[in-house]
């Protein structure tokens, strides 16, 4: 089969590797279509994935073509979104509940192979049964609302809040949404990128900016969620954040990224800095979310490319043009 292939730091190629066998609890999965995610881009990087070449895509749903021998809770010709989440259920973090911080944690397209390619092997555990009225395809965009959902538990806000969200790529609009079904009193977004801003406006947040300053809000805000790792917009948004308010950190950093806090003001105005990491206990609900209509799949999915231009897809993605890219196999 067709699949790509990130071979070593900085190679990505799609190359032709042998079709997936299932193991007894396991089936495979005739990829629809596959997100990139800026995971995809640390692996690239050299980053998350302990070995390559690694064949990527965490974020995939497709139709079922093999059960493996003790499967029953699934057939062929069933339509399914993947959780990628692969937890030990033994390590002490799996046993508290906090299976996301798996002290062996691994994950489909992140440490085995995943769903940029035809065909991807996947636990039957992790699989979910789409209604028939979900485009297949659009499935792909349920692992990401599953980390938006985790990160409102995280939160666990309350009605009448004003939020502030930096970034408004994919995981910032899904927070974005998420907000305004959460009883938000008010939802701003900050981005660099005026043409993801247009989205937000669309989507209905309550105001845009390319920067907090144009606000005029010297009493900050009582939640304050960055979700683009970058540096100088946590750096920003922690200092943006109310009496008594919450910043949650969600987007994903590289590893040297560093910020700076004043404990004293931690401590003297109760602020709490938390984060939120990937998917726990998410996956089912952000499916139901999504069959309801939560998302909009025509408005977050930008471009719809053949698997073949993964490479370049990658580089799109990595230069912030569009905002969902999914490869079609």
């Amino acid at each position: 089969m067709k699949a790509a292939v990130i071979e070593a730091p900085g190679k990505v190629t799609v190359t032709t590797v042998p079709d997936p066998t299932p193991g007894p609890r396991e089936v495979v999965v005739d990829v629809a279509a596959c997100g990139l995610c800026g995971t995809d881009l640390h692996i690239l990087q050299g980053e998350f994935a302990p070995t390559l070449p690694v064949v990527p895509g965490h974020e995939f749903a497709g139709e079922v073509v093999g059960v493996g021998s003790e499967v029953n809770e699934l057939k062929i010709g069933d339509r399914v979104a993947v959780d990628p989440s692969l937890y030990c259920h033994e390590c002490r973090y799996c046993r508290q509940g906090h299976n996301n911080l798996c002290d062996r944690w691994a994950a489909i397209g992140v440490t085995v192979a995943g769903g940029a390619a035809e065909y991807a092997v996947a636990p039957v555990a992790n699989c979910v049964r789409l209604p028939d009225h979900v485009d297949v395809q659009d499935a792909a965009l349920i692992e990401p609302l599953s980390c938006a959902v985790r990160g409102y538990d995280v939160l666990g806000s309350r009605l009448g809040a004003h939020v502030l969200i930096y970034g408004t790529g994919t995981m910032g609009l899904m927070m974005l949404e998420l907000a305004k079904r959460t009883g938000a009193a008010s939802v701003d977004v900050v981005d660099v990128n005026p043409e993801r801003l247009a989205t937000a406006q669309k989507l209905g947040c309550s105001r845009s900016a390319l920067s907090p300053e144009e606000f005029g809000q010297p009493g900050g805000w009582d939640v304050v969620v960055d979700a683009t790792g970058n540096a100088a917009a946590i750096q920003d948004g922690l200092d943006r954040v109310a009496k008594a308010g919450t910043f949650l950190q969600f987007g994903v950093s590289d590893y040297a990224t560093t910020a700076t806090i004043s404990p004293y003001r931690i401590y003297n105005q109760e602020i709490t800095i938390t984060g939120s990491m990937a998917v726990l206990h998410s996956y089912e609900r952000a499916a139901e979310l999504f069959a309801g209509g939560v998302l909009d799949p025509q408005v977050f999915i930008s471009h719809r490319l053949p698997l073949t231009e993964y490479p370049q897809a990658l580089a799109q993605f990595a230069a912030g043009q569009g905002r969902k890219i999914v490869v079609v196999p």
